[in-house]
């Protein structure tokens, strides 16, 4: 991890005048202090490349020869063969870089280190000192001309055709494409700005043209110090090895005979990649010798030159005008096919990595994160961040938090899953249920269905046990405590996280304006406040009635939705009949379970149907609201697809927890659907049981489909690809000599709309797993199981079947944070309303207490609920039917019997259920909340000991400042010639 500190005074009082106050030579260092090859001896190699063995100085393949200077290559014109180099010279070295790097670099220049913390350290270790132990394990094989050959064809992949040039950013566009005008201005204005391009054709395809871009060394200096990048400058050993030097040497012998932690990566086959601790501060050319600069060509990593060449992509002009640049705009009006970042590399080898180490970080990736075998494991996310990024590291380290919270919740819930298997046969009610071979039921539908007898649910009563039991609502209040958990962490891991990527003080850089805010404002300017620079902008009534639009749009998609419902709805009422009467006994028996299944089925296939619609209505009220940035344009896309899809998939699962059965009437006075079909009742053992039906099968069905949606048609439409490429005659040996860049521009694109998709996914599961967990506690199970699954698939997507995204910058996961805390508030007040109204839970606590053999006795178990089947259910006289029938049947409600002064009015047993409901929504609401709040209250966002960090650097900088002060005030009474004293003069 690094350490980052703000130097931006220090840069203007006193970096000046800050001189090197170390002058050990290397050798006496090394001497005195003999480096390991451990993080903590580590050079402060900030974005460098610490490649495993085959990355090292023993290999060609990402490691050219840089030893003997060659001739610059002279630029070409655009003119001629589409397979000539198209480059522009390397402009001449300023005095500043030539004095910096000689071509013994930096043998005698001394380091700028901290002698407060670890004493004398030099950081000019050779960076063969990096990585020592795994060649060792190598044998030495003669290298032959086969090999030579392979390695300089596979190096073709990654450098220009000089072998030196190391590829930073690759353009595709077809040589048929009428934008040529565009296309040269643009080159041309990239040469301009310092970029070196060569042109080459594709191997597969004559009308494909491939423009590979390198940034030299002074134009990356040059912009990395216009972005603030901050870069490494001092080497700092912060409470250096403290938990080894105050623990025991028992306590470690002990330590050491402790079994490893099997979801540790074994350090052995991953090189420790995390950058060790040291200053940053953002890269200044002035002051080059006060970075800790090994080697020019791998000081800024990959990832680094690539967002630099993006930036420099992204405000380069083609044509003339105020909006006529950046490299989004030609990739939308066909000037360009794509633009992407090249793979280091192939992500296989035909050695295993444990004898002959990584070939790139790509293979390094796929080996130890991406492999389904290494599904247990803890993720590499100093080396995810390294390759994709900061944003989609985040992603990867909120998911992988996000599993691992799940492993308590989804214990949990199977302990109230298994309590419910096991206390199945010994439930009172159950009990009561299947014993109950007397008691007639009312029929539930009007022409087909026949008198049933209680004991018939019995099944039905054991399964509904299993959900519906003592630990229901202790499991609730265990979800909704753990979602406030999960997130209050969250944010302490997120702090740590950009603490370790020197993040703290990074901030968005002013974004450019979208071009179709631009071409629909141009004519309305105003000041901006951070640029300073007039920019088009949108009036207050323009947008007003534009966002008024698009929320009317929104309410009609969720209407949509709601009719969609309202037809599953009809669906089920016309089914029920039908399966009443169907001539397959076992279907007629289980007619409501099957009436059920075929709803949720049609139901999960509306749904999907219903979600390509959304995203086109997405896009379109987006586009209507023309939002200024692309940032602003995500946020509002993410926020409509959250509503639609939230909506669209909890709709039918809301109606059957708070509707089904609860309007349905009784016998003799049913309330009718257009007064034709009887509305749906609830089984005898209560409704839960379809909402579980529900809930399960759309989980895991819609887990399975988006499975197959991430790595299946990636698949497939990566095996067309190649398909298309056979078919069109090219020969097989094409595919061994392929350069990475045709390699890359082969695979998929990632998606338009970056992680939003990934989660989108995650957000709905976690809805999934929080709001009707009263209902279903295998949901949290569901989800760990999928999210193991959803991991390695992610992983080996963005490995292997995706082109390299541009690695951007983030420091938090965006509007989804606020979108999973709204989850988690609506968590709470769902899930009081399934205990006291979808459950029974409620009425047996009544029963207990006030109705049962216990009566002011206390409540003692099962037997308090003896005789609670026969109070729940009301009587009916079955002759006021009409349909033959004599005698009496029951039915679930709270009614006086037809026999009573009132009949069928609901009894006082109703009023105390009602209100005991209406009690416990209300203390349950503010029990939980109440705890959510102290719990967050008492989990800072930043832990204790990452606030002594920041704190120590603070005081660090003020001793820094204080010192860099005295050398100059000492060193100016030394040139006028004063006596030279070591104090504060």
């Amino acid at each position: 991890m690094r350490i980052t500190v703000n130097i931006k005074g220090i840069f203007v009082s006193g970096f000046k005048e800050l001189k090197i106050s170390m002058n050990t030579s290397k050798s006496e260092t090394v001497k005195e202090h003999p480096l390991k090859p451990s993080r903590r001896s580590m050079p402060c190699l900030a974005q460098s490349q610490t490649h495993p063995q085959s990355l090292s100085k023993h290999s060609s393949f990402l490691q050219p020869n840089r030893v003997q200077p060659q001739p610059r290559p002279q630029p070409l014109s655009a003119g001629t063969s589409t397979a000539t180099v198209d480059v522009v010279s390397e402009r001449g070295r300023s005095p500043l870089f030539s004095s910096v790097f000689p071509s013994d670099v930096g043998k005698d220049k001394d380091t700028y280190t901290d002698d407060s913390e670890h004493g004398n350290y030099d950081a000019r270790t050779d960076q063969s000192l990096l990585i020592q132990n795994k060649l060792t394990r190598q044998k030495t094989e003669p290298r032959t001309k086969s090999s030579l050959k392979t390695d300089a064809m596979a190096s073709s992949g990654l450098f220009f055709k000089d072998g030196k040039k190391r590829i930073d950013y690759i353009l595709v566009y077809k040589k048929s494409s009428p934008q040529v005008e565009k296309r040269s201005t643009f080159e041309k204005n990239l040469r301009a700005e310092g970029l070196m391009l060569e042109r080459e054709p594709a191997v597969t395809n004559s009308d494909i043209m491939f423009v590979k871009i390198h940034c030299p060394w002074e134009t990356l200096c040059k912009y990395a110090e216009r972005m603030n990048i901050r870069m490494p400058f001092r080497k700092k050993c912060y409470y250096t090895d403290w938990r080894s030097k105050t623990m025991g040497r028992n306590m470690r012998e002990l330590k050491s005979w402790l079994p490893r932690n099997p979801m540790k990566l074994d350090k052995e086959a991953l090189p420790d990649l995390e950058e060790t601790d040291c200053y940053t501060a953002p890269f200044s050319r002035a002051r080059i010798h006060h970075f800790t600069i090994n080697n020019k060509d791998s000081f800024f990593s990959n990832s680094t030159r690539s967002r630099i060449v993006h930036h420099m992509l992204q405000r380069t002009k083609y044509e003339d005008g105020k909006s006529k640049m950046g490299i989004n705009r030609l990739l939308n009006n066909g000037t360009y096919e794509a633009a992407f970042p090249p793979h280091e590399g192939s992500h296989k080898s035909r050695h295993p990595i444990k004898t002959h180490g990584a070939q790139n970080h790509r293979h390094l990736l796929y080996e130890r994160w991406a492999r389904w075998g290494m599904w247990y494991k803890y993720q590499p996310l100093d080396l995810i961040r390294r390759y994709f990024g900061e944003k989609i590291g985040l992603y990867f380290a909120w998911l992988g938090w996000y599993t691992g919270m799940l492993i308590p919740a989804a214990l949990v819930g199977l302990f109230v899953f298994l309590y419910g298997l096991f206390t199945m046969d010994s439930s009172q009610v159950s009990k009561e249920i299947c014993e109950a071979n007397e008691t007639i039921m009312c029929p539930m539908c009007e022409r087909n269905c026949t008198l049933q007898k209680l004991n018939e649910s019995c099944i039905y009563a054991k399964v509904t046990h299993l959900f519906d039991n003592g630990g229901t609502v202790f499991f609730a209040i265990f979800m909704a405590i753990w979602a406030t958990v999960f997130l209050e962490f969250w944010k302490r891991r997120r702090a740590v996280l950009t603490y370790d990527w020197d993040l703290i003080d990074w901030e968005d850089e002013e974004e450019e304006l979208r071009p179709q805010f631009e071409a629909k404002y141009s004519q309305v300017e105003r000041v901006n406040p951070i640029t300073g620079k007039p920019e088009p902008f949108q009036p207050f009534p323009d947008k007003l009635s534009r966002l008024m639009v698009s929320v009317s749009g929104i309410f009609f998609m969720i209407s949509l939705v709601l009719t969609a419902v309202f037809a599953v709805v009809v669906y089920r009422l016309v089914a029920m009949e039908q399966f009443a009467s169907f001539k397959w006994y076992f279907i007629k028996k289980y007619w409501q379970f099957a009436t059920s299944g075929t709803g949720v089925c049609i139901n999960f296939m509306i749904i999907m149907s219903l979600n390509v619609v959304y995203e086109k209505v997405a896009y379109l009220l987006t586009d209507l609201e023309h939002p200024r940035t692309e940032s602003e344009w995500e946020n509002s896309f993410a926020l409509k697809m959250f509503l639609f899809q939230f909506v669209n998939l909890n709709s039918s699962i809301f109606y059957i927890a708070f509707f089904l059965g609860r309007f349905a009437g009784r016998p003799g006075k049913y309330n009718k659907l257009f007064n034709r079909w009887r509305l749906e009742e609830c089984h005898p053992s209560g409704c839960l049981i379809d909402l579980c039906l529900q809930m399960g099968v759309i989980m895991v069905l819609k887990q399975m489909w988006n499975n197959f949606m991430e790595l299946g048609y990636p698949l497939l439409q990566n095996w067309w690809s190649r398909r298309k490429m056979k078919r069109g005659g090219q020969l097989m040996e094409h595919k061994i000599s392929l350069p990475q860049w045709e390699k890359d521009w082969n695979l998929q694109p990632m998606n338009l709309h970056g992680l939003m998709d990934e989660y989108l996914e995650m957000v709905l599961q976690f809805g999934f797993t929080t709001i009707f967990v009263a209902a279903f506690p295998l949901a949290p199970l569901l989800a760990l199981l999928n999210n193991i699954i959803e991991i390695r698939l992610d992983a080996y997507k963005f490995v292997t079947q995706w082109r390299r995204p541009m690695p951007a910058r983030a420091t938090d996961i965006g509007i989804w944070y606020g979108i999973l805390e709204g989850i988690g508030v609506l968590a709470v007040i769902t899930n009081a309303f399934v205990i006291a109204i979808t459950s029974d839970y409620i009425p047996r606590f009544v029963y207990a207490y006030k109705y049962g053999p216990c009566t002011d006795q206390g409540y003692r178990q099962e037997k308090c609920l003896k005789g609670y089947v026969n109070s729940s259910l009301s009587v009916f006289d079955l002759s006021e039917l009409g349909m033959g029938y004599s005698g009496y049947c029951r039915y679930r409600d709270y009614r006086a019997p037809p026999w009573s002064s009132t009949p069928y009015e609901f009894t006082l047993q109703f009023w105390h259920v009602l209100a005991a409901r209406l009690a416990f929504i209300i203390v349950f609401e503010h029990l939980v909340f109440g705890i959510k709040s102290f719990i967050a209250y008492l989990i800072p966002d930043m832990p204790k000991d990452l606030c002594d960090r920041m704190r120590r650097e603070k005081y660090l900088v003020q001793e820094m400042m204080y010192e860099a002060e005295l050398e100059h005030l000492q060193r100016e009474r030394k040139k006028n010639g004063k006596q030279y004293h070591h104090e504060w003069p």
